[in-house]
């Protein structure tokens, strides 16, 4: 049997949660969008954003990414690297770094055990490293020599404009307030920075056709971005949109191999795979 669902993390019994408005228009007003085990998932009715509402407190939902979530991370790095270097290639990644190497560091915001960090240090990158679960931190900083610190970007002590390239994949649909998270983002880049932001995409065919089944709807997504939503919160934050690239037109096990083929090179075309990348840049 095919299981449609990404990993989801152990959820203690006594998490405290809380009800909040739209984390990107403000709006209280809402409707039932989602229900799944554990999660319940609302459509803003003012911007159309999806969100879970209510979501666990932050103090709460940190205590989910520790030594079983390392774990996880440690036996899918090798899949998840080459699917960054991947996207980074799409967007012709070696054209622009040069400039951006020689202008200032490199960081990778929920950065795992550090394959990436390594990748990019091994091009001659001065990097940096963000990471919530402590095994893996340490395991990047012991095993790949590269620097982590570990906790939340909010509670790094960065100075502003540091940064001329910032990577965040697969990080901003956990997170309890993704418009601080790229205010703190817009602050540590440096003028013309670039900021490659990762995400799945709730527009994409696969959330259209599974709805509650599909993979990326689990409870540890506490934001179910569309293009439209993201491209909004991006915007208002002051970031200038580069290009947007998504992939994935169905999960393996979906479809036949034939069918799969097609509709992963149409999805990377037209837009409606099950992933997009955002390539910003601070104006």
């Amino acid at each position: 049997m095919i299981s449609l669902y990404t990993y989801s993390s152990s959820i203690p019994k006594n998490e405290k949660f809380v009800y909040i408005s739209c984390p990107i228009c403000g709006s209280s007003e809402s409707r039932p969008y989602w229900q799944i085990p554990r999660a319940r998932f609302v459509l803003c009715s003012h911007c159309s954003h999806v969100y879970q509402n209510p979501q666990p407190v932050f103090d709460d939902l940190k205590t989910r990414y520790q030594e079983e979530y390392f774990h996880y991370e440690l036996e899918n790095e090798a899949n998840f690297f080459n699917l960054m270097r991947l996207g980074l290639e799409d967007i012709q990644f070696s054209r622009w770094e040069p400039l951006l190497r020689e202008e200032g560091y490199f960081l990778d915001i929920g950065c795992a055990t550090g394959m990436l960090l390594s990748y990019m240090q091994e091009r001659g990158w001065r990097v940096q490293g963000v990471e919530i679960c402590e095994a893996s931190a340490k395991y990047g900083m012991a095993q790949r020599h590269v620097p982590i610190f570990v906790g939340t970007l909010e509670e790094a002590p960065f100075a502003k404009e540091t940064f001329s390239f910032v990577h965040a994949s697969h990080l901003i649909e956990h997170l309890t307030d993704p418009v601080g998270f790229l205010v703190r983002v817009y602050a540590l880049l440096k003028k013309g920075g670039h900021f490659v932001l990762v995400t799945p995409n709730r527009s994409g065919f696969q959330a259209k056709l599974l709805a509650n089944r599909w993979r990326s709807c689990i409870p540890d997504h506490l934001h179910l971005f569309s293009k439209d939503t993201l491209h909004r919160l991006v915007r208002n934050s002051g970031f200038r949109v580069l290009h947007i690239q998504t992939w994935g037109g169905i999960a393996k096990g979906l479809a036949p191999r034939s069918i799969k083929w097609v509709l992963d090179r149409l999805a990377k075309r037209y837009g409606f795979g099950d992933v997009m990348l955002f390539h910003l840049e601070k104006v």
